[in-house]
């Protein structure tokens, strides 16, 4: 197998060498035989996965001056700039995106010659992922089981989508949840699930506003205190523009950043509130919250899966696959 990883490695490096000259050149041999070196190579990858120099140092176990000398190293090489500069991180370039595609599959390989149960060893660095609290809690977490008793490694970055996929661009997660997809081309973007949202109270509010349900749900839960999880109140505004065609000019009564909380507070008959469906089901068939407003199809929001453009280590792709494929059934 060694033999095997050490051809496509060498194929590889042949694949993308300098510019000058054509493949077989007096160039492509000099930079096959002494050029790019395996180090160089793998702090790269590090650096393209990371999206950042001291995250890839971090990772290496180097300091991040040694890093950004091999960096240059490299390019000096290969002839052309891999990466751009940002103010947090740095942007691979097209040939940095072609050099991994190269590159990654037989580094990766042979990262894994040293031991049948590297991956269980905790060779692979961790996958980090960020996501919604509620979200990462109740369906994330359990869907990833499995991968880490096969030895997937995870650290778990609950947040705000534009933060975390600021982190994302920093290299700081290798793979975001948002609520929205974000803009640019740095990143790749799948719907990963949809969230039905429902308009939700107590059943003592419930009886007490029954009858005006009817007619005009917004009037009747005018006078109704509102639980929500920020001020700026994105998931009911949402509802309230998509079900009923106007803007909700409701103010919180009470604010609590993390919707199982606010789960609690309207079940213990705070008020009334717009929730995730797969977050109240629960307490909606056990009667302890009930229905204010039903419509189909219901009001909701497409969350995405979003990670850095280019070629993941084997693990980000693993978890990838996995949120990807049992998604859709949350």
């Amino acid at each position: 197998m060694a033999s095997s990883v050490l051809r496509a490695y060498a194929q590889g490096v042949s694949d993308v060498s300098p510019r000058t000259g054509g493949p077989g050149s007096a160039a492509d041999a000099a930079l096959a035989t002494a050029a790019l070196d395996l180090n160089l190579l793998r702090t790269f990858l590090a650096v393209y996965r990371a999206g950042s120099l001291t995250a890839a140092a971090q990772s290496l176990g180097i300091a991040q001056p040694t890093v950004t000398a091999q960096v240059r190293t490299l390019e000096s090489q290969v002839g052309e700039p891999l990466f751009g500069r940002r103010p947090r991180g740095v942007e691979p370039t097209a040939r940095a995106h072609e050099l991994a595609g190269h590159v990654a599959a037989p580094l990766d390989a042979l990262a894994s010659l040293g031991s049948r149960d590297a991956a269980l060893a905790g060779h692979e660095p961790p996958v980090r992922l960020g996501g919604p609290a509620e979200l990462l809690s109740t369906r994330v977490l359990p869907a990833l089981a499995p991968l880490v008793s096969q030895g997937v490694r995870l650290v778990i970055a609950p947040g705000l989508a534009n933060d975390l996929v600021e982190d994302l661009r920093a290299g700081r997660h290798d793979l975001v949840i948002a609520t929205h997809r974000p803009p640019g081309r740095a990143f790749v973007t799948q719907p990963l699930a949809h969230e039905d949202y429902v308009l939700v109270a107590a059943p003592a509010w419930h009886r007490v506003i029954a009858h005006l349900l009817p007619d005009d749900p917004c009037v009747a839960v005018r006078d109704v205190p509102l639980v929500a999880y920020a001020p700026e109140l994105p998931i009911i505004r949402r509802y309230w523009r998509t079900a009923f065609g106007k803007r909700s000019t409701a103010r919180a009564a009470v604010t609590v950043p993390d919707l199982r909380g606010v789960v609690s507070a309207v079940t213990a008959g705070a008020g009334y509130s717009v929730l995730p469906r797969y977050l109240c089901q629960v307490e909606l068939d056990a009667g302890d919250l009930v229905l204010l407003h039903d419509v189909d199809p219901a009001p909701g929001n497409t969350v995405h899966l979003v990670q850095r453009t280019g070629v993941a280590a084997p693990h980000v792709e693993r978890v990838a696959a996995r949120l990807l494929e049992v998604g859709p059934g949350w």
